[in-house]
């Protein structure tokens, strides 16, 4: 048994899930160490883009905490992070190298990167454009959790010098994405924040199939699209959707889509959130093509699609029966292994096998 441990997150944002992927992550893995005991504090820089698109104001998984600067960081959260026995920064933290330096000179316990984004991070790296971390200050951490697996574990402990690295990748939480009794409305639909490599995949496979199959219904949920795209009038938009309707969203479509950002293709091994969501919601889903996906989905788990014509055939000439038995698969799948509880424990894990933090209660006695 562990005991209760103090883990301070710093991260781009827990209270909004205005325009970025971060706080659904963020709350899964926060609340699943919570359900296991352990106290969290949540440190998040107060921005006004996430303050005025704030969805969740009062966690009951942890405390949420706001700072303006770096020297309020330091002054007011000082003791905080002395006292912790886990800190955690997370990737694309406003002005994240000072964020690290201060915070690596007040840590006493076990500092810990989490990168959300590990093939964008590594670029930036290698072209020395990345403001949230700087390629001196890894070899600070004791461990550096990746949302990307695969090859890229080994690039960064043998190019980029982590001391060690480990997979952490995104959840969902079964309490908020479920099926719901909503009738289908949507025969595709796809749930993505505006991202130009991305946009190419979303014209194939949804805007594509929609201008060659006026008949059935499309929709694409998420903000920042820019106002020349031409959408098809059978595809509808919906400029942002909080995580509390990510249920019914996907309830609704006969298909969801995913799409995945060119550098996470690359990459591989690098799942989205919404393939987790979406299976646990019961939808089928049809994916692009990349290394790894099977060890997360297996054929008899997904649809992948490169072109409009396999969409269309897909839409076209599966049965309800082989569509809702694949999605079954994948639900159980999911919940199963890719749950928000499950990752927080792969994250104490990854810190009982560091052995600088977890102790057995009837020792009292740190390891």
């Amino acid at each position: 048994m562990t005991r209760q441990l103090d883990i301070v997150f710093l991260g781009l944002s827990l209270s909004s899930s205005w325009g970025n992927g971060h706080a659904t992550t963020f709350r899964g893995l926060l609340k699943g160490l919570h359900q296991l005991g352990h106290r969290v504090t949540f440190l998040e820089r107060d921005v006004p883009w996430y303050a005025n698109h704030r969805d969740l104001r009062d966690p009951d998984f942890c405390a949420l905490r706001y700072y303006e600067t770096v020297q309020e960081l330091q002054r007011d959260y000082a003791r905080c992070l002395q006292q912790a026995d886990v800190v955690v920064i997370g990737s694309f933290v406003p002005e994240g190298r000072a964020v690290i330096d201060t915070v690596a000179s007040l840590c006493k316990g076990q500092l810990c990167f989490y990168d959300i984004d590990t093939p964008v991070t590594l670029a930036k790296l290698s072209a020395d454009d990345c403001d949230y971390l700087s390629w001196r200050q890894i070899p600070y951490f004791d461990i550096y959790f990746s949302f990307a697996g695969g090859p890229m574990l080994a690039d960064l402990t043998q190019t980029f010098g982590a001391r060690r690295a480990e997979p952490l990748y995104c959840s969902v939480d079964p309490e908020r994405h479920h099926r719901t009794a909503d009738p289908i409305g949507w025969d595709l639909g796809y749930l993505g924040t505006y991202s130009a490599d991305r946009q190419a995949t979303l014209n194939a496979l949804l805007l594509e199939p929609a201008r060659r199959m006026p008949d059935r219904r499309f929709v694409v949920a998420g903000s920042q699209y820019p106002s020349d795209i031409d959408w098809p009038d059978n595809v509808e938009r919906i400029e942002h959707l909080p995580p509390a309707d990510h249920a019914a969203f996907y309830s609704r479509q006969r298909y969801t889509l995913n799409v995945t950002r060119s550098s996470m293709i690359a990459a591989g091994w690098s799942p989205s959130v919404r393939l987790f969501e979406a299976a646990a919601c019961g939808t089928p889903i049809i994916s692009d093509r990349w290394p790894g996906l099977d060890s997360f989905f297996p054929a008899s788990t997904i649809h992948t699609a490169r072109m409009a014509d396999e969409v269309v055939a897909i839409l076209s000439r599966e049965s309800a029966r082989t569509r809702l038995a694949m999605a079954d698969r994948a639900r159980e799948l999911v919940l199963a292994s890719h749950t928000g509880a499950a990752r927080a424990r792969e994250f104490i894990t990854a810190l009982t096998q560091k052995g600088a933090v977890v102790v057995d209660l009837d020792i009292g006695s740190a390891a």
